[in-house]
């Protein structure tokens, strides 16, 4: 599949760094280094801009380790970029941990993901399948 972006930022593309790769590493594209405090939130600008086919979504994940060894995360995770949205990738960060983190130009901020994605027509019923689980919420499938 190949997917339309324009680069204003001076970084190269993403691109998939192994063969079994999901995901495709975005770099902050910023004109200064960016002081994110414990616990605030801001959005990076990337600097790209997609054109994605119709049934397909871009995902904007966390990075592990910027997350264990940080504490820095994506908080909408997973962000979406729509096929039919055409303005800047941003990515919303959040210091979960105690201590400042600058965020650099070029640094690896997030992870991008291509996922196929269907759309679902509802059918309104009264009543649904029984199963075993039944109503059973939040950890209701767990040894107890």
């Amino acid at each position: 599949m190949t997917i339309k972006i324009i680069n204003k930022s001076k970084h190269d593309l993403p691109n998939y760094e192994t063969i079994a790769s999901a995901g495709m590493d975005l770099r902050a594209n910023l004109t200064e280094p960016f002081v994110l405090n414990p616990l605030e939130r801001t959005i990076v600008k990337t600097g790209l801009f997609i054109e994605l086919p119709l049934g397909y979504e871009a995902q904007v994940r966390p990075r592990s380790g910027l997350a264990a060894k940080k504490g820095i995360t994506v908080l909408n995770s997973p962000g979406t970029v729509d096929a039919d949205y055409r303005g800047e990738i941003g990515v919303i960060l959040v210091n979960l941990s105690n201590e400042t983190f600058v965020i650099e130009n070029g640094e690896r901020i997030a992870q991008l993901i291509v996922a196929k994605h269907e759309r679902a027509q509802w059918i309104e019923v009264e009543t649904l399948t029984e199963t075993s689980r039944g109503e059973g919420g939040f950890g209701s499938t767990g040894v107890k």
